[in-house]
């Protein structure tokens, strides 16, 4: 496959990063406090070499920030950062889809902390106001 890290579309750049259920989860994760490897790995049940792996690639690119909380034994912990805590919007958009399209029986549902109210999110043009999905759409290459 090709390397998609160094395509024009935005879109396909983000994927090369966040493209996989591992670091989504990981990120849905950090966002719900976590910030321990050991807690990754008992949350997520995923082997700890991809959860290495995983991590120090949200790591390198800047979703998450590796900060020592012990020296003796060395450990880390991972908090996120401004682009880390900018991905929320985008994990929500792909749990309302998820709701609209994969819902039913027992599921998680996210609540606001401070007002108790169900999240349910609405991603929107900042020009028009129009929801996204509800208008045609044009892409067009760099120039």
């Amino acid at each position: 496959m090709k390397n998609l890290s160094n395509q024009p579309c935005l879109i396909a750049r983000s994927l090369a990063l966040v493209g996989d259920a591992w670091s989504m989860l990981i990120m849905r994760d950090a966002h719900a406090g976590l910030t321990r490897f050991d807690e990754f790995r008992k949350s997520l049940g995923i082997a700890p070499t991809m959860l290495t792996g995983r991590l120090s690639a949200l790591t390198d690119e800047g979703l998450l920030e590796k900060r020592r909380y012990s020296d003796r034994p060395p450990r880390d912990e991972y908090v996120l950062t401004e682009a880390g805590r900018d991905f929320l919007p985008v994990l929500f958009a792909i749990g309302a889809w998820g709701r609209k399209h994969r819902g039913g029986g027992n599921v998680t549902r996210f609540f606001d902390a401070e007002t108790g109210t169900e999240i349910d999110p609405v991603t929107i043009d900042r020009e028009t106001g129009a929801p996204v999905g509800t208008r045609p759409i044009r892409i067009a290459a760099p120039e």
